[in-house]
């Protein structure tokens, strides 16, 4: 399945500049997002491995999903994360029509908002693509409405099946740095692979001196 690289090319990042890739940053910092959920075989899952190191990160959440399990939702923000919009039904920007991508992705805004709690602070608007495909035309629209596009640094390809656990950690710890952000899924799909990796990565970049923080908006 191998049609990606776990780091992101300074080329890519060059070609679009306006899309969000990683961070420049002063400290050891490093930007965990989660992708697909939140879903109850893993998403609480994830949220016990975080907070063994007080770690934040950002859930880019698909509102179908949120609609599913709002109670596991409310546990993303109680427990201090931030909120990503993820489309409501994880549409293929490059297979939709543009009407129908924006008009998904407010469908899964406003169920994102629907499910907030009164006290909870406001949603920024954080937008990842799925499987990372959007077009320019796509990109100008969303920016007007005032979304900021979160791409990635480091993909740990923890969704592809013909990936070992070993080389899903080998990408994220041979090509993280200061700044990056790093693409997991909390879904089925990908559980076995982030079951052996999270923990690994959160114990390895925490001895190092790191913290983990949520995309700054």
């Amino acid at each position: 399945m191998k049609l990606y690289t776990a780091k992101t090319p300074k080329l890519v990042k060059w070609l679009f500049p306006s899309l969000v890739w990683e961070f420049s940053v002063s400290k050891k910092q490093l930007f965990l997002t989660f992708d697909d959920g939140p879903i109850p075989d893993v998403t609480p899952w994830v949220l016990e491995q975080l907070a063994t190191y007080d770690a934040k990160a950002t859930f880019f959440c698909i509102g179908d999903n949120v609609q599913k399990h709002p109670e596991i939702f409310k546990e993303l923000i109680k427990n201090g994360h931030a909120i990503g919009n993820h489309t409501q039904h994880h549409v293929n920007g490059w297979n939709a029509s543009k009407a129908t991508y924006i008009a998904d992705t407010i469908h899964a805004q406003k169920t994102i908002e629907n499910n907030l709690d009164n006290s909870a602070e406001a949603t920024p608007l954080l937008f990842r693509p799925p499987y990372g495909k959007i077009t320019p035309q796509l990109s100008k629209r969303l920016k007007k409405l005032g979304y900021k596009i979160i791409m990635w640094d480091v993909l740990s390809g923890d969704f592809d099946k013909s990936l070992s656990p070993e080389k899903c950690l080998s990408n994220v710890i041979d090509n993280t740095e200061a700044g990056s952000i790093i693409v997991f899924h909390d879904s089925l799909k990908a559980s076995n692979k982030l079951q052996y990796v999270l923990p690994k990565v959160l114990k390895h970049f925490h001895e190092l001196g790191y913290t983990f923080e949520r995309i700054p908006f």
